[in-house]
C-alpha cells in the first residue's frame, strides 16, 4: 500500500523503516519545512497517512489530510481536549481516522490488566492507587496519553476513585499521576496500589520505539475501508480473532 508520513522525527523515521520492511511504499513525507505538500499529488495518492507530531499541530494535520481525501492513523497526544471538533471533522468529511495514545500491543494488554486490577481492589479500601509515567526529555505533554488512558480506566472501574490529578496533595478519591522526563526513555508506566502494610504494582516498560511504530503500521494496514473514528480496541479485536 501507499503510505504518507506526517512528522519526520524519530518516530517518523522508525515508521518509515518498518513500513518499507513490510513491503509498503512511502509516497510522501511531510514535516514542518514542507507543509505545502499536503496539496501535492504524491500526498493525495496515499492510501493512508501515519501522523506523529505535536499537540499544537496534530489537529490541523488531520484537517489537511482529510481535505486531501487521505485516511489518518495518529499517535500524537495532548490534543484530545479538541476531540469533539476532530470527530465532527471526520463525520463532515466522511473520513477515516484511527487514534490511540499508545500503539504498542503490550500496552493495550496492560490497559486491560489495569482495569481488572482496579476491579479486584474494590473490596479493599485500605489500598490507594497512584501512577508514575517516565518518558524522554523531548516529550512535551504530561501526563502522557497512555497515562491518561490508564487513569481514565481506573476511574471508570473504581467506585472509590472519582478523578485523577497531577497536583499533590490530592483528595482521597483522586488518583495521583506523576510524570518524569529523563534521557531517551521510550516510555515506562507503573501503577501502584499502596497500603500501610504492603503494595501491589504493575509496570509496562517499552524497550524501544519499534513496538509503537509497528502498531501504527498495523493500524494503517487495517484502516482503509473503515469510515469513522477507531482506536486500538477495534484493531486488537481483529488481531485476537486471528
Amino acid at each position: 500500500m501507499k503510505i504518507a508520513i506526517i512528522g519526520y522525527g524519530k518516530m517518523g523515521h522508525i515508521v518509515e523503516h518498518i513500513a518499507r520492511e513490510r513491503g509498503h511504499e512511502i509516497v510522501s513525507v511531510i514535516d514542518k519545512e514542507n507543509l505545502d505538500d499536503f496539496d501535492s499529488p504524491a500526498f493525495k495518492s496515499a492510501d493512508v497517512a501515519i501522523e506523529f507530531t505535536t499537540p499544537a499541530t496534530a489537529v490541523d494535520n488531520y484537517r489537511r489530510a482529510f481535505a486531501a481525501g487521505v485516511p489518518v492513523v495518529s499517535g500524537s497526544t495532548g490534543w484530545t481536549s479538541r476531540r469533539d471538533d476532530v470527530e465532527k471533522m471526520v463525520a463532515d468529511s466522511e473520513a477515516s481516522f484511527f487514534w490511540t495514545s499508545n500503539f504498542s500491543v503490550g500496552v493495550n494488554i496492560f490497559f486491560e490488566l489495569s482495569r481488572r486490577l482496579a476491579r479486584l481492589m474494590e473490596p479493599f479500601p485500605q489500598y490507594r492507587p497512584f501512577m508514575t509515567e517516565t518518558h524522554h526529555i523531548h516529550k512535551l505533554d504530561h501526563p502522557s496519553g497512555t497515562a491518561v488512558t490508564l487513569a481514565d480506566g481506573i476511574v471508570e472501574e473504581s467506585s472509590r476513585i472519582n478523578s485523577w490529578t497531577e497536583e499533590v496533595p490530592a483528595a482521597d478519591d483522586a488518583l495521583i499521576v506523576n510524570h518524569i522526563r529523563e534521557g531517551e526513555v521510550p516510555g515506562t508506566h507503573t501503577i501502584v496500589w499502596d497500603s500501610a502494610v504492603d503494595s501491589i504494582s504493575i509496570t509496562h516498560r517499552a524497550k524501544s520505539r519499534e513496538g509503537f511504530a509497528l502498531g501504527a503500521v498495523l493500524a494503517a494496514e487495517w484502516l482503509p475501508g473503515h469510515k469513522g473514528v477507531y482506536g486500538m480496541d477495534a484493531l486488537m479485536a481483529d488481531l485476537l480473532r486471528g
